[in-house]
C-alpha cells in the first residue's frame, strides 16, 4: 500500500495533466464557438444557410467533445480520498437545500488510485442511490462508506427511512444497470421501519477477456478442424465426409476433446466450442 508522501507526487502529476487536458479542450470549444459566430455574422450566407452550417459545427464539436471524454475518463486516475471528497461537493447542496442529514465515512488516505471511469460511475451511482432513498424511503438521514481493497471500489449506503425498498424497485433499476455495465455487483438490504443497505462493488480494473479455448488447450491440427466443424452444429457424418474421415475417427476425435476440455456431454462440448469461436472472432 502506498503512503502519502508516495501519493502526493502522483496526485500533483494528475492534477498537472488534468489541467492541461482541461486547457487543449477549452482552446478547442473556444475556436468552435469563434467559428460559429463568425458563420452566424456572415452577412455572405443565408439564414438557412448559416443555420446549417452553425448545426454542423456544433454536432461535430460535441462529438469531438463525448469523445474526448471518453478517453479521458479511460486514461485519468483519482486518488479514493480525492474521488471521494468531489462526492461530498456534489452532495453539498441535498444536504444544505433538502433538509438531508448526510454522514460520511472517509475512505483510506492512500492505496491504490481509481480509474477515472470507475470513480465517476461511482460518484453517479451514490449521487442517485441517495436522490432514490430520499424519494422511496423518506430518509431524512443517509450515511455514506467508500472503502478499496485494491481490487474493487466497495460502496455502503444505508439510510433510516421506511426499509421498504428492494433491488427490483424501479427507483434502483438505473443503479442496477449501470453497476452491471461495469462488471460489478450491487446488494440490497431492507428491514421495515429501520432503513435500507445498498452494498456497492465495483472492479478496478476491466474483466480479462477469456482466452480463445484453441489458444488454451494443446489441441492437434485434427482435433482443431473437428472443433470447428462441432461449434458450427455439424454431426458426425457430416464431418466425416468434409474432412475426409470415417465416422469411427470422428468419434474419436470427439472423445479426446471431451477430455481434453473437461465437457461432460457433446451439448456442452458445442457450448464451449460455440463460445471460443465468438471470442475469436
Amino acid at each position: 500500500m502506498s503512503n502519502n508522501n508516495e501519493l502526493g507526487p502522483v496526485s500533483r502529476r494528475l492534477q498537472v495533466e488534468h489541467a492541461q487536458a482541461m486547457a487543449e479542450q477549452a482552446d478547442r470549444h473556444a475556436v468552435t464557438l469563434e467559428s460559429i459566430l463568425a458563420v452566424l455574422r456572415s452577412t455572405r450566407l443565408e439564414d438557412r444557410a448559416s443555420r446549417a452550417t452553425a448545426l454542423d459545427l456544433a454536432s461535430a464539436a460535441l462529438i469531438e467533445l463525448r469523445s474526448t471524454t471518453d478517453q479521458q475518463l479511460g486514461t485519468m486516475l483519482e486518488p479514493v480520498d480525492g474521488a471521494f471528497a468531489r462526492l461530498r461537493t456534489d452532495l453539498r447542496p441535498l444536504a444544505r437545500f433538502g433538509g438531508l442529514d448526510v454522514q460520511f465515512v472517509e475512505p483510506p488516505t492512500g492505496g491504490r488510485a481509481l480509474p477515472g471511469e470507475v470513480a465517476h460511475a461511482a460518484r453517479a451511482i451514490v449521487r442517485s442511490a441517495v436522490l432514490a432513498l430520499v424519494d422511496q424511503e423518506e430518509a431524512k438521514r443517509v450515511r455514506i462508506q467508500w472503502d478499496c481493497d485494491g481490487l474493487n471500489l466497495l460502496i455502503g449506503i444505508r439510510d433510516d427511512g421506511q426499509g421498504e425498498i428492494s433491488a427490483h424497485d424501479d427507483a434502483l433499476r438505473p443503479i442496477a444497470e449501470r453497476v452491471a455495465t461495469l462488471d460489478g455487483d450491487l446488494e440490497v438490504s431492507s428491514t421495515t421501519g429501520w432503513g435500507t443497505s445498498l452494498d456497492i462493488r465495483l472492479p478496478l480494473d476491466p474483466p480479462a477477456e477469456a482466452e480463445p479455448l484453441e489458444d488454451s488447450v494443446n489441441f492437434s491440427p485434427r482435433e482443431r478442424d473437428v472443433l470447428r466443424l462441432v461449434a458450427s452444429g455439424a454431426r458426425n457424418r457430416a464431418i466425416a465426409d468434409q474432412l475426409g474421415i470415417s465416422d469411427n475417427t470422428v468419434k474419436f476425435h470427439v472423445s479426446n476433446l471431451l477430455r481434453k476440455t473437461g465437457a461432460r456431454s457433446r451439448g456442452e462440448l458445442t457450448a464451449i466450442a460455440a463460445s471460443s469461436t465468438r471470442n475469436r472472432a
